[in-house]
């Protein structure tokens, strides 16, 4: 597991019983993002998959679209006094050629494992424009039955290794329309174990990811239903409660936003055109 968990000693009580262990913990630590050399962002995570998350933010800030546009990705040695390198600070070059947002410049983002990007000052400049419409690519449209959509939270949980050693991870986890799962990441904030997975998807040269459903393991901000959106997903299925914004961007947008998916139940905030509820109900 490497950084990704730690140990430390825990006084359990269970029924008035006092004793002392140790316990596996979830690591968390803090990411400088670098672009191009220049200071850009700090988020609190979970050690591992670092390019990725790098590279998944810059998708959703609408820097990276496509594999050509990264040039590489490195830790920066010497990030600390002593010169040493604590593998906690990396820099993104993009390709020449690559345009930037001013947005991305014009700002030092901190972010946090529990909100994702805060403080921005105002819903429009989150709005950044998607490269690719949330539409269903060629073929016929997505049409996915609610039992589907139903099933996927058990494999997700199934699949979250860390989490069972430590209880303390949200998850995400791309999944096609058919409900094979495609991929998987954990970290201590929802917003990076996106990134991860959509980063992930943007260096094996596989954006937009049409055709497929993003599932997290907690609520839909608006943030996550942005991501989902500047990576061309269709569908965004979360177990707890979307935001108003989160509905707003969804409906706006044409993506499917599911909330609450808990056993055979589910609320449906927007972009219901791809789920058969005419055929679940006449099978009711």
């Amino acid at each position: 597991m490497g950084r990704v968990t730690e140990r430390r000693k825990v006084i359990r009580i269970r029924d008035g019983a006092v004793s002392t262990r140790p316990d596996t913990l979830v690591a968390e630590e803090p990411l400088e993002i670098r672009l191009n050399g220049k200071p850009l962002a700090i988020t609190m995570r979970t050690p591992g998959d670092d390019f990725a998350l790098a590279a998944g933010f810059l998708v959703s800030e609408g820097v990276l679209g496509e594999q050509s546009d990264l040039q590489n990705i490195v830790y920066c040695a010497g990030a600390t006094a002593d010169g040493s390198n604590t593998y906690n600070v990396v820099d993104v070059r993009t390709t020449a050629g690559v345009v930037i947002p001013d947005i991305t410049l014009e700002r030092n983002v901190y972010t946090t494992s529990s909100c994702g990007l805060c403080g921005k000052a105002s819903l429009d400049a989150v709005r950044t424009t998607a490269r690719w419409p949330i539409d269903d690519g060629e073929g016929t449209p997505v049409r996915l039955h609610p039992d589907l959509l139903a099933s996927l939270p058990d494999r997700l949980r199934a699949a979250q290794r860390v989490f069972d050693r430590t209880g303390g991870l949200h998850a995400a986890a791309l999944f096609t329309e058919d409900g094979e799962l495609l991929d998987i990441r954990e970290d201590v904030g929802r917003h990076n174990a996106v990134d991860k997975l959509v980063g992930r998807a943007l260096q094996q040269g596989n954006l937009p990811l049409s055709r497929t459903i993003l599932l997290v393991s907690g609520r839909a901000s608006f943030e996550l239903a942005q991501k989902a959106v500047m990576a061309g997903i269709p569908v965004l299925a979360a177990v707890s409660a979307p935001s108003s914004l989160a509905v707003d961007l969804a409906a706006e947008t044409g993506l499917t936003l599911v909330g609450f998916l808990r056993g055979s139940s589910m609320n449906v905030y927007a972009g219901e055109h791809r789920l058969a509820l005419r055929t679940a109900a006449a099978q009711a």
